[in-house]
């Protein structure tokens, strides 16, 4: 297996490694409009039945939801990346199902997260971020019209303007130990999915690796 990484020099990213990203035809893997694969938990209460193309969902609390969002559809053969999220790291991602070959990630972009996020939305099927700053208003809707254009599913860790769902993660419970011993084996989360489509919250227990 291989690991896509885009390095930063100093505070900046290597830009140069983001275009080539953009103009390398491997890169680019065509998706249909339906929603990208997401866990069947999740389908269930997402709006538009999962991950709709297009669309930004802001997630709180967890990691490991990040990864199982990322799982699915790397195994379908799509591309994602995640920008600003140093402590995601290759072991973590393989425990959680995701398909190393179709990861990219940009640990530290320092302060070119925004335009590093906007060159990979152009060709990735699904894109986490960690914003460094806030981000205004103006350039949450620039970067919705070029979502829509390439079909690019955004993941923001924190608030983000006009998301499409907010999910967060709550209440773990952890398996495996015995009277004293044992080992721990799973974990098991509360994820709770509000939207504005939606006027009452929708949660769901899952288990995590």
């Amino acid at each position: 297996m291989s690991l896509a990484a885009v390095s930063p020099e100093g505070a900046d990213v290597r830009l140069e490694a983001l275009r080539r990203v953009q103009i390398d035809p491997r890169w680019a893997t065509p998706w249909a409009e339906k929603p990208l694969p997401t866990p069947a938990l999740l389908a269930g209460l997402l709006p538009g039945g999962g991950l709709v193309p297009g669309s930004v969902y802001s997630l709180t609390g967890g990691g490991w939801l990040l990864l199982s969002l990322f799982a699915e559809p790397s195994r379908a053969g799509l591309w994602c990346a995640a920008v600003g999220v140093p402590e995601l790291g290759a072991e973590a991602a393989a425990q959680s199902g995701v398909n190393l070959e179709r990861l990219a990630l940009v640990p530290d972009p320092g302060g070119r997260w925004f335009s590093a996020t906007a060159a990979l939305a152009e060709v990735m099927a699904l894109v986490a971020v960690r914003p460094a700053s806030r981000v205004a208003d103006a350039d949450a809707a620039r970067l919705a019209a070029k979502l829509r254009d390439s079909k690019t599913v955004l993941l923001t860790i924190g608030p983000w303007p006009r998301a499409e769902a907010t999910l967060s993660v709550t209440a773990p419970r952890w398996s495996g130990l015995g009277e004293g011993h044992g080992y721990l084996r799973t974990r098991e989360v509360l994820v709770t999915v509000t939207s504005k489509r939606t006027p009452l919250p929708r949660r769901v227990r899952m288990e995590l690796p």
